[in-house]
């Protein structure tokens, strides 16, 4: 259910270069429930003096799937003369913003009978799989299931959560995670890395138009070219579920 809130920022980090996570909690102290894969919205009012408002996918990983979470944490990215960058850059601990959700249907089907999850992202694209991973361990055990992270980043220092993943690979049979550096290997590579976009790696993963469904999220050139790729590969529309990323000033 869609609601509007104060929240009040309780801790902050950066993430990269241009990258700030932030974690926040609503100043009426309730809960916030959501599903993993759902953005909030968060509202000001911009310079010209016009209200305004930018979505957040929610990284919070919460304890047990289906949870609600005191916390609502985000991955925001800082934008040169961004309107929403000026108003997070200026944002300290106890500080408040207005916002509002959650929105979006970039979830997880409960009634998923696939064999493999494919879950593309590029840079804070990354973010609404981070909150699905309790969701993706308790399919995994569920059912026969195996899911594959491919994350692209410039460098290792924009792979956002990457020590997360790491470990969440490591303890979780079924779940691979490849991160793809387009700008050069890192100074120690993983056994899964791949220099290059993400859409270089597709044709490695061998899509499987009657065991996969993938998830693409973050620039909208690499998910456009992707869905296209896939689409050849056979995958039926339906399998291949999208949301863009686009940086706004």
């Amino acid at each position: 259910m869609t609601q509007h809130f104060t929240l009040r920022l309780a801790q902050s980090r950066m993430l990269a270069p241009s990258v700030r996570h932030l974690a926040f909690a609503r100043t009426d102290g309730a809960a916030f429930a959501f599903t993993p894969g759902q953005f909030l919205q968060i509202h000001f009012t911009h310079a010209d003096g016009k209200p305004t408002k930018r979505s957040y996918s929610v990284a919070t990983v919460a304890a047990r799937h289906g949870e609600p979470v005191r916390l609502i944490e985000i991955a925001v990215s800082f934008v040169p003369g961004g309107a929403a960058s000026a108003l997070f850059a200026h944002l300290d601990e106890g500080g408040t913003v207005e916002a509002s959700g959650p929105y979006g249907r970039f979830v997880l089907g409960e009634g998923d009978t696939n064999r493999r999850y494919l879950l593309i992202a590029t840079g804070t694209g990354v973010t609404p799989y981070r909150a699905m991973l309790p969701q993706l361990a308790a399919q995994v055990r569920r059912r026969d299931l195996e899911v594959v992270l491919v994350y692209g980043a410039r460098s290792e220092a924009e792979l956002l959560y990457g020590e997360e993943f790491e470990a969440f690979a490591a303890a979780q049979p079924g779940f691979r995670f490849i991160p793809c550096f387009s700008r050069g290997a890192r100074a120690r590579p993983g056994p899964h890395d791949h220099l290059g976009y993400v859409q270089t790696a597709l044709p490695l993963l061998r899509p499987d138009a009657a065991g996969d469904i993938v998830y693409l999220c973050g620039n909208p050139n690499m998910v456009d070219q992707s869905f296209e790729a896939l689409k050849q590969a056979g995958l039926p529309v339906p399998h291949i579920r999208r949301e863009k990323y686009v940086s706004s000033r």
